[in-house]
């Protein structure tokens, strides 16, 4: 152990190295300001052209400047001392002195992977692995791991601390993930750097650092091929609302903007639900047994149009029932798109063209032969009539995703949809989760959105000249683009992109079929990274599952990745909780937990005492973890006898999901079991989120 002069003499030889960066970083950022007020003296020349030029340098300049900015903290981490004496830091940024020689090695670099992959066993000629913490500018703390204390070149090297990794799984949690781009270990680093094509599959246990990977790798990404990457989009998705807040700050302190993160509530643009349906209702709407549901109810008459068509020609009246206009409409919708489906909205104008070959067909044949114009004169006149645009405006409507979901609430119309594919209890339970009063405002669960993304695919877009005209500008006066754009942070989210270049999926394994195709649709022409463990899979048909995942992702070469070391539990809080996934998969290879508290997990039969117990023993976070059905309840009743309590969540298991804390408190585990079709795998789950201390709570 080294005294503590030498711990300090060490501190400021580094102290000296990192104020030596950040000076070059001022010096970047004064170019990169330069450059921002180039671009706005060339938009001096007052033409279009200066206009769009002084767009561009501002915008590039904008950007370069957030990076720097978002580095700013910690932006050395890690010093490698090799065999030949080679000294090599590695930061968040890549900087370089006057000189052009590197102060530090961007850690996305291919050159920085050997300070995340040497081991004492392949140690690729490293002798010292440093990492270097600081608080803003000033160095606070070293953590050395010694590869190779054999070798003469480790003579004379200072040792300091306990290993960069332990201190970090320590430290107290906090409401927000941090990057762990410094502690980052070899098996997860070889999944980071995995290549940008096809599909990286990623598997491991709770606490094995799966969404942090994740996120680095899309990070890393960016970085590598930005080009590519930057301008065809990098979508993330995660399992909550809850889970997506926790994660938002992670790419952005990597210095990344510009992926977009949803979670499964967001898929659909305009909606935002976070509720979630019981587990029996989610199985119904989750499975690929909705598919012809939908379909039909798309190819269908909607409710309330016209059942018949009356006009005249020349004398002679022209009818048509309800069997020819739906004989018509099925015309119609067997054309096809080129977006695929029936696509009704996309129709309206063959639906016109159709109608009126059925009521030409309905004329005295005499008529019909008389002449070659006659059937232009009698399409002419009758598309000039009032009264024909406005049936086929009743007739065909335009229709939302929302309402044809909304319609399948009328028992007897979803009855009659479903046909043979749903049992009368499953009827029953979706014609009353979406029954609301004709006033109220839209409450979508989590399950519904894939259904009203199928049915926004099915129905297809409405005509350009027939939308509502859209001015980004309204509201804000007039002004330059760029003006507005600095203005307003929406404009720069990537919220209306059809298509991304890589898709990341977090928790992969809940995923239901319906939702794997929303993802299919989005990531078409994308490579993939999916993260999960089959062993926390909530879906009650995880082989159904697993196919539709295998279609979306389609035919690309497969690149898998198994992350065997739990970081986040204690041993004692592991060995607990690695019992019931045992007993629900008994061939199941669980992660090893790498170290112990002396904390087993307590027991108790009252709440209260339990929430008490965890805040007196962590400084950080507590999550009370719960089933769906009394969610409310223990939220209430926390509230009432803590009072505001900011260190305190409740949330159900299902939110709960790739989420932790320094002390979890999981409330009736036979509730949470029962609750799930997945039984004991939800109960895994919950028992998983501690860092530090577990309560389990079995009331009487």
């Amino acid at each position: 152990m080294p005294q503590p002069d030498a711990a300090s003499a060490e501190m400021e030889r580094e102290q000296l190295h990192v104020d030596r960066v950040y000076e070059r970083l001022e010096a970047t950022r004064a170019r990169a300001r330069a450059y921002e007020a180039e671009g706005h003296r060339r938009a001096q020349f007052g033409h279009e052209g200066g206009l769009v030029e002084r767009d561009s340098i501002v915008y590039q300049a904008a950007v370069w400047l957030q990076r720097l900015d978002a580095e700013e903290e910690g932006l050395v981490f890690g010093r490698l001392d090799f065999e030949d004496g080679e000294i090599q830091y590695i930061g968040r940024l890549g900087v370089r002195d006057e000189d052009y020689n590197p102060l530090t090695v961007d850690w996305r670099a291919p050159a920085a992977a050997v300070f995340y992959q040497a081991t004492p066993v392949d140690r690729r000629d490293v002798v010292r692995r440093r990492t270097i913490k600081s608080a803003g500018r000033r160095v606070t703390r070293l953590d050395d791991d010694l590869l190779a204390p054999e070798s003469p070149a480790a003579n004379g090297l200072t040792v300091i601390g306990d290993g960069a990794l332990m201190a970090a799984l320590t430290r107290k949690r906090g409401t927000v993930m941090h990057d762990i781009v410094a502690t980052i270990q070899r098996e997860q680093d070889l999944a980071v750097r995995s290549p940008g094509d096809g599909a990286t599959l990623i598997t491991g246990g709770p606490g094995t650092g799966k969404t942090a990977v994740a996120l680095h790798r899309a990070a890393y990404l960016l970085f590598n091929e930005r080009r590519r990457f930057e301008s065809g989009g990098v979508l993330i998705v995660g399992p909550s609302r809850v889970f997506t807040a926790y994660v938002e700050q992670v790419l952005p302190s990597l210095g990344e903007h510009t992926a977009a993160l949803r979670s499964l509530g967001e898929l659909l643009d305009g909606v935002h639900a976070s509720r979630h349906d019981p587990a029996p209702l989610a199985a119904i709407k989750g499975s690929i047994s909705m598919l012809p549901i939908l379909e039909r109810a798309v190819r269908s008459a909607p409710p309330g149009v016209p059942d018949s068509f009356r006009t005249t020609y020349q004398g002679n009246v022209v009818q048509l029932d309800r069997r020819a206009l739906d004989r018509v409409r099925s015309i119609v919708l067997g054309r096809g798109t080129p977006g695929g489906g029936p696509q009704p909205n996309a129709q309206r104008a063959h639906a016109a063209t159709a109608l009126l070959e059925a009521a030409w067909e309905r004329l005295p044949r005499e008529l019909r032969d008389r002449r070659r114009t006659e059937r232009a004169h009698f399409d002419r006149e009758l598309r000039d009539r009032t009264e024909f645009d406005l049936f086929i405006e009743q007739w065909w409507p335009y229709r939302s995703p929302a309402e044809v979901l909304r319609g399948l609430a009328d028992g007897a119309t979803l009855r009659a949809l479903a046909g043979p594919d749903l049992a009368d209890g499953q009827i029953a339970a979706l014609e009353a989760s979406w029954r609301r009063d004709e006033d109220a405002a839209p409450d979508w669960s989590v399950e519904d959105v894939p259904l009203l993304a199928e049915l926004d695919q099915l129905l297809g877009p409405v005509p350009a000249e027939e939308r509502e005209p859209e001015d980004p500008f309204a509201d804000a006066g007039v002004m330059e683009v760029s003006s507005w754009v600095d203005r307003n942070p929406a404009a720069r989210r990537d919220a209306t992109r059809e298509t991304y270049a890589h898709v990341i999926v977090d928790e992969g394994q809940d995923l239901s079929p319906m939702q794997w195709r929303v993802l299919g649709r989005l990531g078409r022409r994308a490579s993939w990274t999916v993260v999960g463990d089959p062993v926390q899979s909530s879906w009650p048909d995880p082989e159904e599952s697993r196919l539709a995942m295998e279609l979306a992702l389609g035919d690309q070469r497969r690149y898998r990745h198994e992350l065997r070391t739990n970081y986040r539990n204690s041993a004692e809080i592991y060995e607990y909780a690695a019992r019931f996934a045992k007993r629900a998969m008994p061939d199941v290879e669980l992660p090893e937990a790498v170290r112990k508290t002396g904390f087993p997990p307590e027991e108790f039969d009252d709440l209260d005492a339990a929430v008490r117990a965890a805040l007196g023993a962590v400084e950080g976070t507590v999550g009370v973890i719960t089933t769906l059905a009394a969610f409310d309840a223990v939220s209430a009743r926390l509230a009432a006898s803590l009072e505001a309590e900011p260190r305190l969540v409740v949330l159900t298991d299902l939110d709960a999901k790739g989420l932790e804390y320094d002390a979890a408190v999981v409330l009736d585990p036979d509730a949470i079991a029962g609750e799930s079709p997945a039984g004991l795998r939800t109960l895994y789950v919950a028992l998983t989120r501690a860092t530090q201390r577990l309560y389990v709570v079995s009331p009487d």
